[in-house]
């Protein structure tokens, strides 16, 4: 990757452009001719990276839109685009870029691969970097806690022609080599050296950090954390380490910066680019993150006697010649002593609770109501409580105060789950004060 040369920051859904236009207008973030010519070639291919962007024209010049997905992506002539919640233009105050990166931040922590997330640290509740700083600050950190532990050496297997006899004499290789210089010895031998595959991937994501990052602090601890690398090669095939690592006793506290290391050297995936010239990326698909994120919360505040279930797969919505057709798949499921009691499905949607009108309907889709009949009839057998969870805002902060009733029988709650990064977990999430279903 290239050291950065252009830095944007937009948010979920905006706008990049080109030309005049786009300096112009309010609604385009502009960015290099290579850059736009690179976004729009992966746009229009049939890969699944172009998932990602949508091709469009506003205000009279063509722009690629951003899709539901956040985090940083980057164009091979070196510009960084960050990508940030769509939340940032709903929060409230001056600054929504930070909020609004800390509270993704707060979120990719539930995560697997982003589980060392630390977003308590004073690095971030002081500082306003870039995700990908965010990110190179937190592996070097956790390198320099492995530094201070100690790095540890691993026996390695070595052959060589020396002049003392050390290990075991290789006969067929020593007749081979020293017919002539009968002095010297040809032995295979064990060595006990830093040089092992995690030290060589951890030295090789160093160096990569050190030369893309923009941030002087990171640049500086780096630069201190090479030198304590000095004397371990840098790892020249990545696959083969990676398959031949191995963490031995006493060697947790390596697992932070290789978990870290591997997501480097991987090429920043989940997402990552293709192709002759390529770059890699960052992006989360925000759906998913967020259904982690609620997910997460809730587990920790259910009674022992509840249990959660992620992504329930035992009911479909048809049953054809005694096969099951079209799947029902809720994002979280609860069960009391192994009754379903409740449905809950996540919904990455911006609702106003003000368009209380026949004409908006709160911003609410509908298809999203007939997913939600679907399982209530089919998990909850018609009788019971649903609800949709979407992201809190200003226009939302509290559940909508009356239920959609699919039936006496079965209702449907619009509750707010609150994301930012400055609230207690246990106020995240509000149920409706006259909903039979309470924490």
């Amino acid at each position: 990757m290239k050291r950065i040369q252009a830095a944007i920051t937009v948010f979920e859904f905006g706008y990049l452009g080109v030309g005049e236009k786009a300096v112009h207008s309010k609604r385009i973030s502009r960015i290099s001719q290579s850059s736009f010519a690179y976004l729009k070639q992966l746009c229009l291919c049939d890969e699944s990276e172009s998932r990602f962007l949508n091709l469009k024209s506003i205000d009279n010049t063509e722009v690629l839109q951003l899709q539901n997905y956040a985090g940083v992506l980057f164009t091979p002539d070196g510009t960084q685009i960050e990508v940030l919640p769509k939340i940032g233009r709903k929060l409230d105050g001056e600054d929504g870029q930070a909020r609004a990166r800390n509270s993704l931040l707060s979120m990719l922590a539930t995560l697997g691969s982003f589980r060392h997330i630390r977003t308590k640290s004073a690095n971030l509740s002081k500082s306003r970097m870039p995700l990908l700083e965010v990110f190179i600050s937190q592996f070097l950190d956790s390198v320099n806690v492995l530094i201070k532990k100690g790095l540890r050496s691993d026996y390695i297997g070595r052959e060589n022609n020396l002049y003392f006899l050390k290990g075991k004499l290789l006969v067929s290789k020593q007749l081979k080599k020293n017919s002539i210089n009968k002095h010297k010895f040809y032995v295979a031998y064990d060595e006990f050296v830093l040089d092992r595959p995690i030290n060589r991937l951890i030295h090789l994501a160093l160096a990569k950090v050190f030369t893309f990052s923009s941030s002087a602090s990171n640049q500086k601890l780096a630069k201190e954390l090479l030198f304590a690398f000095t004397g371990i090669p840098l790892s020249t095939n990545v696959k083969n380490d990676l398959s031949a690592v191995k963490l031995d006793r006493g060697m947790n506290y390596y697992k932070e910066p290789f978990d870290w290391a591997k997501l480097i050297l991987e090429g920043f995936s989940p997402l990552t680019m293709t192709g002759s010239s390529y770059a890699s990326s960052l992006l989360f698909p925000l759906e998913t993150v967020f259904e982690s994120y609620v997910a997460s919360i809730l587990a920790t505040q259910l009674p022992q006697n509840m249990t959660l279930e992620t992504q329930a797969k035992s009911e479909s919505l048809v049953s054809f010649n005694k096969r099951k057709f079209f799947r029902l798949q809720p994002d979280l499921l609860i069960t009391e002593s192994s009754k379903r009691i409740v449905v809950l499905d996540t919904k990455w949607k911006l609702i106003d609770s003000k368009k209380d009108n026949g004409t908006d309907k709160f911003g609410l889709s509908q298809s999203d109501l007939y997913q939600m009949f679907a399982y209530g009839h089919k998990y909850l057998f018609g009788y019971g409580e649903l609800f949709l969870i979407y992201p809190s805002h200003d226009d939302f902060i509290e559940p909508i105060e009356m239920p959609f009733e699919y039936s006496n029988e079965l209702k449907l709650w619009i509750i707010p789950f609150d994301v930012s990064d400055n609230v207690d977990d246990n106020k995240r999430l509000i149920f409706p004060s006259n909903s039979t279903f309470q924490l």
